[in-house]
């Protein structure tokens, strides 16, 4: 069976949109229960300002305790700058995601900074710490919520300013959910056969419903890493009308049924969902599937 890798965001992406607070423990306990359910690949936490998100003031401690639970485990930490990223690294995590728009417009909103300048940061991140796995989550490459649908040749283009600073992971972002089947493979098409040397993911929310097919879009023109987020938690605070991400739950339905590989057991993974869904108050966003797991095979495809 072909192998994808799903990269939870759900302790990062989807905690941090939520306003009310959750405790360190909580947070571990659903990073617990994603690990038992078979996910190696989890983006735990984000290294920023405790005044712009509150809900990531304990980035520290998640991480250092994620890192001596589960040394097995590809753990992440998202920054938005390089002080975030020494913050990361003094924490212990190597692996490292930053965030950069397409649109100028999302970018000063997102980030309050010009693409001009954020692409300087990364470039003193790539340099202060060579030795990280840094992976650039390019937002709004399938439309902007000001700008709408960019140009092609701009997204190339933009790609290769990234390459250049000597970035080879890169994760497509759906921001706002304006992206369709047609274009995800058209975008990962003109992509793959401009930078052959890069790693490319995906992270596609379900603003439209359109999450699923958007991300099998990709599936199918070869990406194989894709990223969810636990009960669909999650969106763009500063993008108008972003709602949650594509759920975990239906994407390793959906792969595994049709034979792919994801590693993960369905069953406990249904279980830690109702676990999350129990303590976060009436807006659990996920459209994720309600079948009991004693009817669901877990030795493999369901």
């Amino acid at each position: 069976m072909n192998k994808i890798k799903i990269l939870e965001v759900g302790p990062r992406d989807g905690f941090q949109n939520l306003k009310q607070m959750l405790t360190t423990e909580q947070k571990l306990s659903v990073i617990d229960g994603l690990v038992n359910a078979g996910l190696k690949s989890i983006e735990i936490t984000s290294f920023v300002s405790p005044k712009a998100i509150p809900q990531m003031a304990d980035a520290q401690v998640v991480a250092e305790e994620c890192l001596r639970r589960y040394p097995e485990v590809e753990l992440w930490g998202l920054v938005p700058n390089l002080r975030g990223a020494t913050n990361a690294w003094n924490a212990g995590i190597r692996n490292i995601s930053c965030i950069l728009s397409v649109s100028e417009t999302h970018n000063r909103a997102n980030i309050r900074r010009s693409r001009e300048e954020t692409l300087a940061e990364i470039s003193r991140i790539r340099e202060e710490y060579p030795e990280a796995n840094l992976c650039i989550g390019l937002a709004t490459v399938f439309g902007c919520p000001y700008e709408g649908i960019l140009p092609m040749d701009e997204i190339v283009s933009f790609v290769g300013r990234i390459r250049s600073i000597g970035v080879y992971d890169i994760n497509l972002a759906d921001t706002v959910g304006l992206g369709d089947p047609k274009l995800v493979r058209q975008t990962i098409r003109c992509l793959k056969e401009a930078f052959p040397d890069c790693r490319w993911q995906v992270h596609i929310h379900d603003t439209r419903n359109m999450g699923m097919v958007n991300t099998l879009a990709a599936v199918e023109s070869g990406v194989d890493v894709v990223q969810s987020g636990l009960g669909g938690l999650g969106g763009c605070p500063f993008a108008p009308g972003a709602s949650g991400n594509t759920a975990t739950e239906d994407l390793v339905f959906m792969l595994e049924r049709m034979g792919y590989d994801t590693g993960v057991d369905f069953s406990r993974l249904m279980e830690v969902s109702r676990y999350q869904k129990s303590f976060i108050d009436g807006i659990y966003s996920g459209h994720h599937l309600n079948i009991d797991p004693s009817v669901v095979c877990t030795g493999g495809a369901v």
